[in-house]
């Protein structure tokens, strides 16, 4: 059954999403570039992968019962080169027509999978074996039932990898994998006692950690809460390229003693341009190349959660016990409600730095309560590019406590470092703030307060979201809050709706974004001058808006005005401006930080 796209030029087989990018930006991002790779999720199906207005696209091909193929909602097609042919001449619903194809650069072969390898006799064997055929009558028994016989086959074909090692306990499985060298995503499968269930054992930092393995109704597998899969490979194969809720990428395979040497596939090796890109990080696209002096976010120790370790996660409550808080007297800052100091937490293995938030002792019960309504908020959300909060103490006082981000807020920074950050390093930023934003989107949270007073930095290069305030949680259902009454609202980062009807939504906070980041381009400056909340909602009722900075591209200026559309129900959500901002960032990234003005500044803007 050879594979039905292998003799297109433009065909890579299988390459991750990020590599597919990388192709496409190297070949030059112009409208309609494609190219074809093979689905991850989709058995036997296509990726069609291409450029529009400097955007990446990615449509999937689903190969039907019938054998033809076809991109969800479209027409179906006998065979991939069929429909690449068809949206060459009609965009039908894609983000434009396909106009040239990215061909595979001259030495690279298109990409194996790890189930191609051995779908061929496994197929031939089953049918075989069922139907007891030989010869012709086998030849076209395989013909015709491959389709059908290929997803089934392939539930199975995990127990042919050299990773499988069937129903041992969780000591043997540990004793294997501290069996030899231990490197960081050293990693097994195994049976787990419990009807049908599995069991994902890893190595990282000398421990090994447990993940389990559910099966929902459809019969699809995945990590709790993670990315749901047909079979076990595939989601083996995937965590390789993203963690996807474990503490490390699944990078080595702990082979099975039993396994016969000869049984074991060969592990797909990547093509030679993914060896120059550094590690995925949590979103799963790869950052440019940067210098030996750059710290990335992922380098830090607040980049990972502070419960990604399962023993780590069995203490996270609410509420801190108050002899595993230090209090340092060094005050951070200090506001209305109280004070912030610096601190450490003790956890069960280590021990983490932290910012305190200690409310004063005579404040009223409303300061209190709102203390803890972000308390509550912000425990239920963990990601990179929000400030995390570990929990609420009550003792001497009432004492929030976060996750330390030591370089302040964002706009005190800028305005500090105006000769010094370049444009490139503010645009990362801000697409952290997107990531965290799109995040918030995702998780049905609305925020309220974003602005640039409430983006921290860890460092340079690495900025987090904070100040939960005003947050608000939307129902199953719901689209939007709406707010009783008026309070002390920041309307300078308010958008319309929110000022004239007190609605709030994730399009509102798209609003307060592109308001943080005309404040970030112009260097930590006030939005609106000097202009009074009225002035601000007559201005921009007038169909006015902000300037572009000084030092702002066009192409960020651009975003800004995307997010500040009138009505919300035409403004793009996050899921499109981190999309936007994140392909802008690819097109200068290198360009800038290769530049010696742009290292000079570097190294001087943050020790």
């Amino acid at each position: 059954m050879p594979d039905a796209a292998a003799h297109l030029p433009f065909y890579y087989g299988s390459i991750a999403r990020s590599e597919a990018e990388e192709y496409l930006k190297l070949a030059g991002m112009s409208d309609g570039l494609f190219l074809l790779r093979q689905c991850l999720r989709s058995l036997g199906g296509y990726v069609l992968s291409m450029v529009c207005n400097l955007q990446f696209y990615h449509y999937a091909i689903e190969r039907q019962m019938n054998g033809t193929y076809a991109i969800a909602g479209g027409k179906a097609h006998c065979g991939p080169e069929e429909l690449c042919e068809f949206y060459s001449k009609d965009a039908d619903g894609l983000c434009c027509t396909l106009r040239k194809p990215c061909n595979r650069p001259s030495g690279v072969e298109p990409q194996p999978g790890v189930f191609d390898s051995m779908r061929d006799n496994m197929v031939r064997e089953y049918v075989r074996q069922t139907w007891r055929l030989e010869g012709d009558a086998l030849e076209q028994a395989i013909i015709s039932q491959a389709p059908q016989v290929e997803k089934l086959i392939a539930t199975t074909a995990h127990e042919r990898m050299p990773w499988y090692h069937g129903n041992i306990a969780r000591d043997e499985a540990e004793r294997r994998l501290y069996s030899g060298a231990q490197p960081d995503g050293k990693f097994l499968l195994r049976d787990k006692k419990e009807n049908g269930a599995y069991a994902l054992s890893l190595v990282y930092g000398k421990t090994v950690y447990h993940y389990r393995i559910d099966q929902d109704k459809s019969g699809k597998y995945s990590i709790p809460e993670g990315t749901k899969f047909d079979t076990l490979w595939q989601l083996v194969e995937y965590l390789k390229l993203k963690p996807d809720g474990l503490i490390f990428y699944l990078r080595e395979s702990c082979p099975n003693p039993s396994m016969a040497a000869s049984a074991a596939p060969a592990p797909p090796t990547h093509p030679s341009v993914s060896k120059n890109l550094g590690p995925l990080n949590a979103d799963g696209y790869t950052p440019e190349p940067v210098g030996k002096s750059r710290v990335l976010p992922m380098d830090t120790s607040v980049y990972e959660s502070p419960y990604s370790d399962p023993e780590e996660l069995k203490d996270k409550k609410l509420f801190l016990k108050r002899d595993h808080l230090m209090i340092d007297e060094v005050e951070l800052g200090a506001g209305n409600f109280g004070c912030v100091k610096k601190g450490v937490y003790k956890m069960r293995k280590k021990q983490i730095d932290v910012a305190i938030k200690v409310l004063k002792s005579n404040n009223e019960k409303t300061v209190r309560d709102e203390m803890m309504t972000e308390a509550q908020i912000m425990h239920q959300l963990d990601n990179p590019y929000i400030v995390r909060m570990i929990g609420v103490c009550e003792a001497e006082s009432l004492m929030l406590v976060m996750e330390m981000a030591s370089g302040g807020p964002l706009n005190k920074f800028l305005s500090s470092k105006k000769d010094e950050i370049t444009v490139s390093n503010i645009v990362e930023l801000m697409h952290q703030v997107s990531m965290g934003m799109k995040y918030l989107e995702e998780k049905n949270f609305v925020h309220r307060d974003l602005a640039a007073r409430n983006v921290l930095l860890v460092n340079q290069h690495y900025a987090k979201i904070s100040d939960f305030g005003l947050s608000k949680a939307l129902g199953a259902d719901d689209s939007y809050y709406k707010a009783r009454t008026a309070g002390k609202w920041p309307l300078k980062w308010y958008a319309p709706e929110c000022i004239l009807y007190h609605k709030f939504s994730s399009k509102s906070d798209v609003w307060s974004y592109g308001v943080t980041m005309w404040e970030a381009f112009s260097y930590g400056q006030k939005p609106y001058k000097k202009m009074k909340g009225p002035e601000v909602i007559s201005f921009i009722e007038q169909g006015k808006r902000m300037d572009c900075p000084t030092e702002c591209p066009a192409e960020i200026y651009a975003l800004m005005m995307q997010c500040w559309t009138y009505s919300w129900e035409e403004r793009p959500g996050f899921f499109s401006v981190e999309n936007t901002i994140r392909t802008y960032y690819y097109s200068i990234a290198t360009k800038t930080e290769n530049g010696p003005k742009a290292e000079d500044k570097s190294k001087a803007a943050f020790p």
